[in-house]
């Protein structure tokens, strides 16, 4: 007996759904529960991930969600949840003059952005997708993937087969694990990340830091014993592996070195990690299948724009798949996203592309870049306009 044979056997008792999301971390939940929101059965929306919820929610890693963000999750019932709120933006050139300062005032907002535990952000989104009736099917992978003209069959892990009208790609792990895609990049960077603690912090003020290797960004992250930040420090692979070997004392001391005295002497530090940093997009779509999010592109972290690019694909995604009744309206849904999505998608991935790039350089262009920062604080338009950009993305 073929595969193919053995997979329509398998549909006799096949699950059968509209829209099947791979990926269940914060895009993938957001796109389900705002399908459900705009009038889909949750039951006609399938969630699969690899891993159980418990795994997910204990997920400490940071996040950086744009103001535009919160809107989101506000309309899918997945807000308020733990956050802090950043309330200016201070960027800068380590050793050049010149930096430039972004206030919410200046917008008239609570806060241009928020900084959250990636597992309350799952937390949040799983709560309202429970609410809403979706099927969730974890933890379980899809092991083989069929798209026909009246859909996809897929074929998951523990056997059983589910078939969708659509499947959405919202898996896409990170750069150095992904296959290189239409349009890759190395950086030759990789991203030191972790907690600390800061004798001077200043409440709600974000850091983003342009050094010679890389960009290192201090979120602010309170918690019950008080102001912390959420560290991202990208710097070269060795260095990297230096700085994940030093004590205790001498990382702190490096990374008071790299960044200055604006926050007093940095006092503590939680376990460090790492992960290499690239560029990988390759937002292609077929009549029935569509990726979001990192599955689409995988960005540089300047910025903070990769989730907050993913969670906008989804927005417009579930706008445009609850209006789809029909096989027709399915493949028309997914290249209309594609239409939509382009300017916003592609604007995202040369500006964070151009910051890594160009900052990071130790070229004779570098003073210009700080006065470039300093011209920016001076000029209100255009400073308001990269804010609202990193707040909403292109619109």
């Amino acid at each position: 007996m073929t595969d193919e044979v053995k997979m329509d056997a398998q549909l006799d008792a096949r699950l059968d759904v509209d829209v099947a999301i791979c990926g269940a971390g914060p895009v993938g939940m957001a796109l389900a529960a705002l399908m459900a929101a705009r009038g889909v059965a949750g039951a006609r929306i399938a969630l699969i991930d690899g891993k159980s919820l418990g795994q997910a929610i204990s997920d400490p890693r940071s996040i950086a969600l744009a103001w535009g963000s919160r809107l989101l999750l506000q309309d899918v019932g997945a807000w308020p949840l733990p956050a802090t709120a950043i309330h200016e933006i201070h960027v800068s050139r380590r050793g050049h003059l010149g930096r430039s300062m972004m206030h919410r005032d200046e917008h008239g907002l609570e806060a241009l952005g928020y900084v959250a535990r990636y597992g309350d952000v799952v937390d949040a989104l799983s709560r309202a997708c429970e609410r809403a009736g979706v099927q969730v099917l974890r933890p379980v992978r899809v092991a083989a993937l069929d798209e026909r003209p009246d859909g996809v069959l897929l074929q998951l892990d523990d056997g059983r087969a589910l078939h969708a009208r659509v499947a959405v790609q919202a898996e896409g792990g990170v750069f150095g694990e992904q296959a290189a895609a239409a349009r890759s990049h190395d950086y030759g960077q990789t991203a030191v990340i972790a907690r600390v603690s800061a004798g001077a912090a200043i409440p709600h003020r974000a850091f983003e830091r342009f050094t010679d290797e890389g960009p290192l960004a201090l979120l602010p992250q309170d918690g019950a014993d008080g102001h912390h930040y959420a560290l991202v420090w990208c710097v070269r692979p060795e260095r990297a592996q230096q700085l994940l070997e030093l004590g205790t004392d001498a990382f702190l001391r490096a990374l008071g070195e790299a960044f200055g005295e604006r926050l007093g002497a940095f006092t503590r530090v939680s376990e460090r990690v790492s992960f290499p940093l690239g560029l990988n997009a390759d937002p292609r779509a077929t009549g029935r299948t569509v990726a979001i999010g990192n599955a689409a592109q995988t960005l540089h972290p300047v910025a903070g724009q990769g989730l907050n690019l993913g969670l906008r694909d989804a927005a417009v995604l579930a706008r445009l798949l609850a209006r789809a009744s029909s096989d027709d309206a399915w493949s028309a849904a997914i290249e209309r996203f594609a239409q939509e999505r382009e300017r916003d998608r592609g604007m995202v991935i040369r500006a964070t592309d151009t910051m890594a790039r160009a900052f990071a350089d130790t070229g004779p262009l570098q003073p210009l870049f700080g006065l470039a920062l300093a011209a920016l604080d001076t000029v209100k338009p255009a400073r308001m306009l990269l804010a609202e950009f990193m707040m909403f993305g292109r619109r």
